[in-house]
């Protein structure tokens, strides 16, 4: 990954986050980022049918409409809060017990990393880059891709261990910020020039 600004992406009062949103009591599982088809978002609405939680959506995209007639039918307390304004991730991020990352086909990752960064633990696929952006039960925790079942168990371990999840996602806010990005660029340079 290229690295995220741990000055912007860390921990923040949610009160005014969740006041305007009316994000109260359940435990919250969110996503930001496009609403596309090949990110799997459906599988978060079916891993939260039996789950006492409210899953909470940034952004927007081409499956939003289907993703929200999903919700309804399966009774799924699912907010979709369109775009966000970039200084409001944080509060997002902040805001959320976990942020949960069903896509297999991401490249960085970089939501993730900042998730992480405001201490919020990542639920997320066991592919791309989210295979090595999620360090399990440092982190957060993987799943394997399509089995709703798997998102299930991953979901409810990383809420049981969330405390000691958070620990660690803070202690690591500097690994992945863009100086740190920077410099291991740079020693893949350095190796290649030899």
């Amino acid at each position: 990954p290229t690295g995220i600004d741990p000055d912007r992406f860390r921990p923040v009062d949610t009160d005014a986050f969740r006041a305007r949103y009316g994000l109260d009591g359940r435990p919250l599982l969110g996503y930001t980022g496009r609403h596309g088809y090949e990110k799997r978002l459906a599988d978060l609405i079916d891993a939260a049918a039996t789950l006492d939680a409210t899953v909470v959506f940034g952004g927007d995209g081409p499956a939003r409409a289907e993703l929200e007639r999903q919700a309804e039918k399966r009774g799924v307390d699912a907010r979709f809060l369109g775009f966000l304004d970039r200084d409001e991730l944080p509060a997002f991020y902040s805001a959320l017990d976990l942020f949960v990352f069903p896509s297999p086909v991401e490249t960085q990752g970089l939501v993730a990393l900042e998730a992480n960064a405001c201490g919020t633990p990542v639920v997320g696929a066991d592919e791309g880059a989210l295979a090595d952006t999620v360090e399990d039960g440092v982190t957060g925790h993987h799943f394997e891709t399509g089995d709703i079942d798997s998102l299930r168990a991953s979901i409810r371990r990383a809420l049981d261990t969330q405390a000691s999840l958070e620990n660690s996602c803070l202690a690591r806010r500097e690994d992945h910020g863009v100086g740190q990005a920077v410099d291991r660029i740079a020693e893949v340079y350095d190796r290649i020039t030899r």
